[in-house]
């Protein structure tokens, strides 16, 4: 299955530094993932003031729960930059 990942981070006073000291654990997570092929793309969300808020992601796992347990051991979430998810199930279209 694929989904649509809608993670948004905590606005605490201290949300952006959790996500920068995280962010190189984060990306190396990352990048394992997209080898594994689960990953398909990601990025920031950004406010009105190009301030990183939350992220976006497509990914392509097996099922609902396997893509909970998936995001519950990504290191923005064990450190509790995301703090909410929206997902939605979709289909990548094919443009090639």
């Amino acid at each position: 299955m694929q989904f649509l990942v809608i993670a948004k981070d905590g606005k605490d006073e201290d949300a952006m530094e959790r996500r920068l000291a995280t962010r190189p654990a984060h990306f190396e997570h990352a990048r394992l993932q997209k080898k594994k092929g689960i990953l398909i793309m990601g990025g920031a969300l950004l406010d009105e003031h190009d301030q990183m808020i939350g992220s976006s992601l497509f990914v392509e796992i097996e099922s609902e729960d396997a893509l909970m347990l998936w995001l519950a051991e990504d290191p923005y979430t064990k450190a509790n930059v995301w703090q909410s998810f929206e997902y939605h199930p979709m289909k990548i279209a094919n443009l090639d």
